[in-house]
């Protein structure tokens, strides 16, 4: 057996009554562990929304601009830039449930100090940046925690579940979140927000203490050595069904994810209002979001051509909302752009970990969250720039154009240049395959859909000298 994979014995950890239905909208909630994860994450999500809202409106506050804005974000997931990889590597290593205990303290601490020095009077701009940069810095072990958990608390058949729920799960704290902060920031400051965030992560703590370590599925850690970080990327780089998923997530996340920056602008340059209507706002495209978190739990499979389809009409639907001339179209707009945009974040997230070994989950995760948050860093201060010479609304329709171009381009090149059929290409049969590869084939030929379509890209695609 290869380590990492999960054994045969190992995968079956639930009675018959605890298996869900394959194709159960919330089937992944009848397991017990996850669901204490998800019901903790709630509480905890809807803390970390209104400390974005909160955040966002302080710095402008502060400041006045939204490239203000942009830097603070970027220094949010500059470290995931930076060091994704190396928690990837962390996370492969080390068990999963303390160092989430551990990770999610450390956020809770980051929030109520910002807290304190907000109520007191003494908040900076830079005491904002640090404490985003320092955020970040546990995020780069904490997203691949949290993504990776996912798969010991559920099983292959509920992964894709799973994945799609605790979307929905952020989406819909995003919808209380924001609505709630905008109240509490014109009611009484950004401050309370803050203390809230930090206090809310007291749930997903006691949620991890209160698991059940016997029912959670057992896969091998990887053990320290020498090369492990260039094992994932040569790993990645050798699966086109990996990689080019990766790539458009990255395009998308660096240039398409800004509605910090984008609805800050509007709401304070475009409409002339004020943190209640930002909340709005941002209320309205989680409504989306949301939306199209629940339609992906409800679909069994993820498929890449869905994921380029996606992508592309996300990318159009920013420039149709950049171009809207009154607020209500605008908000209105933001709806169906939450839907494609959670459809393409969920639908790359659960086809690439079900299309990757157990032992490689971490540092792959890593890799996927590092471009897709990562590139924040460079996106955000340059369509913050964008932004406060052109205006919102070509800040927003550059940002929707590029995604809706690289939607394009790497569905050209999973078609045609890799030699991949998206009609093929399940994340649901990759995925059995690599948990119970075939030992009379293993070795000999590529057994699985994923092998197969690396074969078929190999012999198609010439070699660059």
């Amino acid at each position: 057996m290869r380590p990492g994979v999960v054994s045969p014995q190992s995968d079956v950890r639930h009675t018959p009554g605890d298996a869900p239905p394959p194709h159960s909208t919330f089937g992944s909630l009848r397991i017990r562990n996850y669901r204490l994860f998800f019901t903790g994450q709630v509480i905890s999500n809807i803390g970390t929304w209104m400390q974005r809202i909160a955040q966002d409106w302080l710095v402008l506050t502060l400041t006045g601009s939204a490239a203000a804005v942009g830097i603070t974000t970027a220094l949010q997931f500059l470290p995931m830039l930076v060091f994704g990889l190396y928690g990837g590597v962390l996370v492969d290593r080390l068990p999963k449930r303390p160092l989430l205990v551990f990770t999610q303290s450390a956020m809770g601490a980051t929030g109520l100090a910002l807290g304190v020095l907000t109520l007191t009077g003494e908040v900076q701009v830079w005491h904002v940046y640090a404490t985003a940069f320092v955020l970040g810095l546990v995020t780069v072990v904490d997203n691949p925690a949290r993504q990776t958990f996912v798969s010991e608390m559920v099983g292959p058949d509920q992964l894709s579940n799973a994945v799609s729920l605790n979307s929905a799960n952020f989406q819909s704290a995003r919808l209380v979140g924001p609505a709630v902060a905008g109240v509490l920031i014109g009611a009484v400051g950004s401050g309370y927000a803050f203390v809230f965030n930090g206090l809310s992560f007291v749930a997903p703590i006691a949620a991890l203490l209160l698991m059940r370590t016997s029912e959670l599925r057992q896969v091998e850690r990887t053990p320290r050595g020498r090369g492990q970080l260039r094992e994932g990327l040569r790993y990645v780089a050798g699966r086109p069904e990996l990689l080019w998923p990766i790539v458009l997530v990255g395009f998308i996340g660096t240039f398409g994810f800004n509605f910090a920056i984008w609805l800050t602008a509007f709401t304070h340059t475009v409409f002339h209002s004020g943190a209640q209507t930002y909340g709005l706002l941002n209320a309205l495209l989680a409504a989306g979001s949301l939306a199209g978190a629940l339609l992906a739990a409800r679909r069994g499979t993820s498929r890449l051509r869905m994921l380029v389809a996606a992508a592309l009409v996300f990318g159009l639907l920013e420039i149709v909302a950049a171009l809207t001339p009154s607020f209500w179209l605008f908000a209105l707009v933001l709806i169906p752009i939450g839907m494609f945009g959670l459809t393409v974040n969920v639908t790359a997230n659960s086809s690439i970990q079900m299309a990757t070994d157990p032992a490689m989950r971490g540092r792959v995760m890593a890799l996927f969250m590092m471009v897709f948050t990562g590139g924040t860093p460079i996106g955000a201060p340059l369509v913050g720039w964008i932004t406060d010479t052109y205006g919102p609304r070509v800040g927003f329709a550059a940002g929707g154009a590029v995604s809706a171009l690289a939607a394009v381009v790497i569905g050209l090149i999973l078609t045609r240049i890799a030699g991949l059929r998206l009609r093929e290409l399940r994340a649901s049969a990759i995925w059995r395959e690599v948990v119970n590869p075939e030992p009379a084939h293993h070795d000999s030929v590529p057994s699985n859909v994923a092998a197969a379509a690396t074969e078929r890209a190999r012999s198609r695609t010439p070699v660059a000298a």
